[in-house]
């Protein structure tokens, strides 16, 4: 007796146990958009004294982390990303002005001689710098003599014999204090110009105080102190800039964004409530379709969200808003795994029932691999496209599909197997087959066997319908021209809820008022009554992004912010190129890959057709006015997955069809292969949208759009799956047969259509 069941049954328990307690001692890292907070992307630019490499870029977070530990931030995290990015997340941080004045300067300081007072329209000789003082007088300053690199400390205090004003006291490290000595000496010889120095950050005079004569008498020591009337605020964001040093290179905020509080927790609970009652209504809908079995595929999807938490937390993977998509998603692709074995295993029972259920079940496992390897894998090549091409939470989905991915896996092909082989060894099972839930086809599988429609017959008609929806769609894109958010096109996307009910024109007239009249202003009900106003601008300053909060505020009432994302100008352009680099790598992984599983005619088929459907869901979005972001793209590439997903369930049956049958012709055959295929083609798509159906009521603003691009993708996908991939399949065979001879065929035997004497190929 094969020890194979036991094996399954220790490796399901074994996994489900450490999943449980990754589960029970671990917590998941939550991304800013769920918790609330601050994210800031820098990147670095050559300057005078670096070039913007890996390097320079580490040298450069070493001297940001410190200036964000002397913000206070609870819990900050700073990476770099590639060669010259930096990451800033500050959790908690609302109001980004702050934050980026400190983070993001350049803070350049450096220590001067003042040589002189000017005179009108005088020019700075070589060495020399003409610059206002604090006062705003002009002076003529030195070269540098010393730079932030040489400060060991900066505080704010006040001075024990100034009542109270704010200074800032600077103490200088052993490379800075032989500077700070020359700098002094120079300052004390020179009485016509009042024995100043001059402290100058980004090239601005922040103070030139006279060098008081207890210093020249000491030659300068290792401290000193900075006065220009600062508040304490003001000498405590001095402070941070000086003790954090200069930065070795240039910096540039090219993005930002900010997420309120309230909105990660409603977008959380909404997610939990998406997922629990599409769990309830897919395996509900399972167990009506499956009985027993269906109801022990329900049970591993229990432990299929237990494994996709465990593994989250051992990875130490960061969950965003997108990413608690991926999961839901991902429960689809669990159910279609246990659906494909069904299906095959009902087929096995009534071809031969005297064998038994567990050989029936064993087989629809065994026989199902193949095509959920395949549709697997090209799930896990568009989730692994993400990651790389997308920017900001949306990376977080591809991590969070990739775990779902395997999860499904595990909870279909063990868990789920482990329990149906446990339940069908039973006796009253084994005495009434009835109740599996894989001992009888159905009516409709039953009619479809037997005098199904034949449409391969019209497979002209289809490609043409399929051509008819390609240009509608190519039309919505020219006419209407497609609404592309902020990652691709750069500017600045705000958001705000008010309690009271505002009139779209009067937030208009307010924004425009405020300086801002090329803004798109649009209005929504949000979440528990609220009015949510969304605000699209250029690339505009924190500043002025205050000045549309308090433009608002004077129509609305209170305003809390939901949102505030910043995309410059060029990353912008970059996210754009990127995300067209994904979906043309995503086209090219995919057909390489089924060409080598398939052959060449059945991968142009595929690719055809899956595109096809993204076309169509494009389309529709264009038409519509549906924004094209982020958050689109990571449903567009998830289509990508699904469309194939369903084309490889019917391949691989043609491809099983095909070795069995060589002697039949090709469209009798291929249409075989479909009728066999749609009671899992539809009921896998309704348990898919079950779950979509609920996110897209549930989701709120965050995830509606997604969870529609993908219910339009799926229900697209399963019409061009039935009709378009197929058709194109048979054309595409038909003009090119299956030739043994050609390099790389693995099918020896081919054959051939003897109605019409036509040469047809084998898939291979």
């Amino acid at each position: 007796m094969s020890r194979a069941p036991l094996w399954r049954a220790v490796a399901a328990f074994a996994v489900v146990a450490i999943s449980l307690i990754f589960a029970l001692t671990s917590t998941a890292n939550l991304g800013l958009d769920l918790k609330g907070g601050t994210q800031i992307v820098l990147q670095a630019k050559d300057s005078d004294r670096a070039k913007a490499n890996a390097e320079s870029t580490d040298r450069a977070l070493g001297v940001l982390r410190g200036r964000v530990d002397a913000l206070g931030v609870a819990e900050p995290t700073l990476a770099r990303s590639g060669d010259t990015r930096i990451i800033v997340e500050l959790p908690g941080v609302q109001d980004p002005r702050e934050a980026a004045k400190v983070i993001g300067q350049t803070a350049q300081l450096s220590f001067h001689e003042v040589l002189r007072i000017p005179a009108a329209d005088e020019k700075a000789a070589k060495g020399e710098q003409v610059l206002n003082d604090e006062s705003g007088a002009p002076v003529v300053i030195g070269k540098a003599l010393l730079d932030g690199t040489g400060v060991k400390n900066a505080t704010a205090e006040t001075e024990q014999q100034g009542l109270g004003e704010w200074v800032v006291g600077v103490t200088f490290n052993g490379s800075g204090s032989g500077g700070w000595k020359e700098l002094v000496a120079d300052a004390c010889a020179n009485t016509a110009a009042g024995n100043r120095v001059a402290i100058v950050l980004d090239d601005k005079v922040i103070s030139s105080p006279g060098v008081v004569p207890e210093l020249c008498a000491s030659g300068g020591g290792n401290s000193t102190q900075i006065q220009g009337s600062f508040t304490q605020e003001s000498a405590k964001d001095l402070a941070v800039l000086i003790k954090g040093g200069a930065l070795p290179i240039e910096v540039e905020i090219v993005e930002q964004r900010t997420v309120g509080p309230t909105l990660g927790k409603v977008a959380i609970d909404a997610s939990i409530e998406a997922a629990i009652i599409g769990i309830v209504l897919t395996g509900l809908f399972i167990m009506f379709v499956y009985r027993l079995v269906g109801l022990l595929a329900t049970i591993a999807l229990g432990a299929y969200a237990l494994i996709s938490y465990g593994l989250l937390v051992w990875l130490g993977a960061t969950l965003t808003l997108p990413g608690l998509a991926g999961f839901v998603l991902a429960i689809g692709l669990a159910i279609d795994a246990n659906v494909l074995v069904f299906e095959r295993a009902r087929e096995e029972y009534a071809e031969r029932r005297a064998g038994g259920l567990s050989p029936a079940l064993n087989t629809g496992f065994n026989k199902a691999w193949s095509a959920i390897i395949d549709s697997n894998v090209t799930t896990l090549l568009a989730a692994a496209l993400l990651f790389f091409f997308a920017s900001g939470p949306v990376k977080g989905f591809g991590v969070t599909l990739s775990i779902g991915v395997v999860a499904s896996m595990v909870s279909a092909l063990v868990v789920a197997r482990v329990l149906s082989e446990w339940a069908m060894r039973r006796a009253y099972v084994r005495k009434h087959p009835g109740i599996s839930g894989i001992a009888g086809t159905g009516r409709i599988r039953a009619w479809l066997t037997e005098s199904g429609p034949n449409l391969m017959k019209r497979s002209g008609t289809w490609i043409a319908v399929t051509l008819v929806v390609a240009v509608i769609s190519i039309g919505g894109i020219a006419l209407r021209g497609l609404n592309l958010g902020v990652e691709f096109t750069g500017g600045r996307l705000l958001e705000y809820s008010s309690s009271q009910s505002v009139d779209v024109d009067d937030a208009r007239d307010a924004v425009g008022e405020a300086g801002f009249p090329k803004a798109v202003v649009q209005s929504s009900s949000g979440e528990g009554g609220k009015e949510n106003i969304t605000v699209r601008v250029d690339d505009i300053t924190n500043d002025e992004a205050f000045e549309i909060e308090k433009a608002l505020t004077g129509v609305a009432g209170d305003v809390e912010k939901e949102r505030d994302e910043l995309v410059g100008p060029s990353l912008g352009k970059e996210l754009r190129d990127k995300a067209l680099i994904a979906f043309g790598i995503a086209i090219a992984a995919q057909m390489i890959y089924l060409a080598w599983r398939f052959r060449w005619t059945y991968a142009a088929a595929a690719v055809l057709s899956m595109s096809s459907v993204v076309l169509t869901v494009v389309g529709v979005f264009a038409w519509w006015g549906k924004p094209i972001d982020g958050v689109f793209l990571a449903a567009v590439l998830s289509i990508i997955g699904l469309a194939v997903n369903d084309t490889i369930v019917v391949f691989d049956r043609i491809r099983e069809h095909t070795r069995e049958n060589r002697k039949r012709p090709l469209r009798e055959v291929v249409n075989e292969a479909i009728l066999q295929t749609i009671p899992r083609t539809i009921n896998t798509g309704l348990g898919a949208m079950f779950i979509l159906a609920a996110l897209a009521v549930l989701g709120g603003d965050s995830l509606t759009d997604f969870a529609i691009a993908l219910l339009l993708g799926l229900s697209v996908g399963i019409l061009s799956t039935i009709f378009t991939a197929s058709a194109l399949a048979v054309v595409l065979e038909e003009r090119w047969p299956y030739d043994p001879t050609e390099p790389g065929a693995r099918v020896i035997d081919p054959y051939a259509n003897v109605d019409d004497g036509r040469s047809t190929g084998a898939v291979v």
